[in-house]
């Protein structure tokens, strides 16, 4: 990781003695990431999966037109209290009837996960419509007043899969392990909610977040520590395989979404995927969003969350566009070979959705961000690598 860092830097820089008065756990590592504006623009062509290209600029604080201005400034006294009011009473209905649903039930609990997903009947059945209905009012009420949807994907996209050896019409039809999609915004979860409701990998903090915790337990999702290495149990990959081979064996099993990118992107490209969706041998159902914008880019990168949610409330209309590709069977070389198997659906979700491939990943958008905020040190979870 250092030696990306220093490809960045036109001159070399000595690193400076740790303070005595920090212990380690609090000291810094003063290596400056970048020390020209030329490498900002280098840094940007080498992360272009994750620059910002709306009005807002990169962090959302970019100069505005006087019109803009206005345009925004009439949205925050008017469309912002009322969307932010109607938001959250809607999360709160939808928490009480979580909350309802889940009386005298107690969670699973293993491998470090605690979920509700093995609920069933009534109950199951509640917070499954509910869940989707409410899901598709919150879109509506933040701006998506119309969701652009392709099914069953392009006559390409077919032709494509039986190049592939990955459709097999002579084998029995098998039920999909999993729904695996690119990764923009936290958007993209409240479409799939509306769509099949399926459960899905969040950090673990979330199932402390007020309402969201208990509705994301419901959801049945995979809590991700990423900077944990215990080995206590058999980690988030070997959960999310046994949920994958779950879904594809029984349906009555809840559906399981996954980002294989882990992170976001700016919506334009496709950056590498990790092989867990795929560890499982089952098929998987390939699924593009995207976000047309002329203002603001629903994208979540670099911008606060705060002014993120601020500036999407504040845009009357936002739009969305989701094409669903046919059921991805995987050939025998696929199963054998996960990567092989990661890289195929990768490429034709590229293809189908005309998007950017790229080889970069959450460390150099760590980089990216680091740099963007300011931060002219190494971020510490990059440091620990280097070490």
């Amino acid at each position: 990781m250092e030696s990306e860092l220093r490809g960045f830097n036109t001159k070399s820089s000595k690193t400076p003695q740790p303070d005595p008065t920090h212990d380690d756990a609090s000291s810094r590592d003063d290596r400056p990431l970048l020390t020209s504006a030329s490498n900002v623009l280098e840094l940007e062509k080498k992360c272009a999966a994750y620059v910002r290209n709306d009005v807002y600029g990169a962090m959302g604080r970019g100069e505005l037109l006087l019109m803009e201005k206005l345009q925004l400034g009439i949205a925050f006294v008017t469309l912002l209290p009322l969307r932010t009011i109607l938001v959250m009473t809607v999360l709160v209905v939808y928490y009480l009837i979580c909350r309802i649903c889940t009386l005298f039930s107690v969670p699973n609990h293993g491998e470090g996960q605690e979920d509700y997903a093995h609920l069933g009947g009534w109950r199951r059945t509640v917070i499954l419509r509910s869940g989707r209905f409410l899901s598709k009012t919150l879109l509506f009420l933040v701006g998506f007043y119309r969701i652009n949807e392709t099914h069953n994907g392009s006559k390409n996209s077919q032709e494509n899969s039986k190049t592939a050896g990955t459709l097999q019409p002579d084998e029995p039809e098998q039920r999909p392990g999993a729904i695996v999609s690119n990764h923009i915004s936290y958007l993209d979860v409240l479409y799939h909610m509306s769509s099949s409701f399926p459960s899905f990998v969040a950090k673990r903090s979330v199932a402390n977040i007020p309402l969201v915790g208990l509705i994301s337990k419901c959801l049945g999702c995979v809590y991700v520590q990423r900077e944990s290495k215990s080995s206590d149990f058999k980690g988030v990959s070997g959960v999310v395989t046994d949920r994958v081979r779950k879904a594809h064996q029984d349906e009555y099993a809840p559906k399981i979404l996954l980002f294989p990118e882990g992170t976001t992107t700016n919506g334009d490209y496709l950056i590498s995927f990790k092989t867990g969706a795929f560890l499982a041998r089952a098929p998987v159902v390939p699924v593009i969003l995207k976000y047309p914008y002329q203002r603001f880019s629903p994208a979540w990168e670099s911008v606060t969350g705060m002014r993120h949610v601020v500036f999407l409330l504040c845009q009357f209309v936002n739009h969305m566009e989701v094409k669903w590709l046919p059921v991805y069977y995987p050939s025998q070389l696929e199963k054998d070979d996960p990567k092989l198997y990661a890289n195929n659906v990768r490429r034709l979700m590229a293809s189908e959705g005309n998007l950017i491939l790229s080889d970069i990943g959450l460390a150099e958008k760590r980089i990216y961000l680091a740099t963007l905020n300011g931060n002219n040190s190494m971020p510490s979870v990059l440091r620990q690598k280097d070490d």
